[in-house]
């Protein structure tokens, strides 16, 4: 129970640190994640369901050739893909705003140091620098958040275009 306070405690003294930017950064990176993993446990458990059903219906069909069967096939590959990008741009999207986020913080924090160099008319470097920390660290904060959601979104993608490739694959056309 020790440990969690201590975390929590650690965790609320960066927010205040950064300042409110860093809570929409907190907030964006929780929705980021959360539909990264939701289209991993999608690939991982319902996606083969889908291909399945996809197979059966093409399988069952006994005309492959014709015009009408062509178009069958693309309304099957489309409904699937349609599954299997859900979501994908949305984090794309957050991925995205996560530096503007923290470019964000950093004007607010700058607005910090000009208002203590207005007041005090100068080199008070003391004063001057919680203002530069609020600037630096929602930056930081938004470029990892946009570096995680980057390698998180390339191997989401990468699952989803080899998943669609193999079904466009496996409904042949006689």
């Amino acid at each position: 129970m020790n440990f969690f306070l201590d975390a929590m405690s650690g965790i609320n003294g960066f927010l205040q640190m950064g300042g409110p930017v860093l809570i929409a950064i907190a907030l964006l990176l929780l929705v980021m994640w959360t539909l990264l993993f939701e289209r991993i446990w999608f690939f991982k458990t319902s996606l083969k369901s889908e291909l399945n059903e996809a197979l059966t219906t093409w399988q069952s069909r006994s005309d492959h050739h014709s015009l009408r069967a062509h178009q069958i096939r693309e309304s099957i590959i489309s409904q699937v893909t349609l599954k299997i990008e859900s979501g994908i741009p949305t984090i794309k999207t957050l991925v995205a705003l996560a530096p503007l986020l923290g470019l964000l913080g950093t004007v607010t924090g700058m607005i910090g140091v000009f208002d203590v160099l207005a007041i005090n008319g100068g080199g008070d470097a003391k004063s001057m620098s919680a203002g530069v920390s609020k600037a630096t660290i929602p930056t930081m904060a938004g470029m990892v958040a946009a570096l995680s959601g980057v390698f998180g979104n390339t191997y989401v993608s990468r699952i989803a275009n080899r998943e669609k490739q193999l079904l466009a694959d496996c409904l042949t056309l006689s």
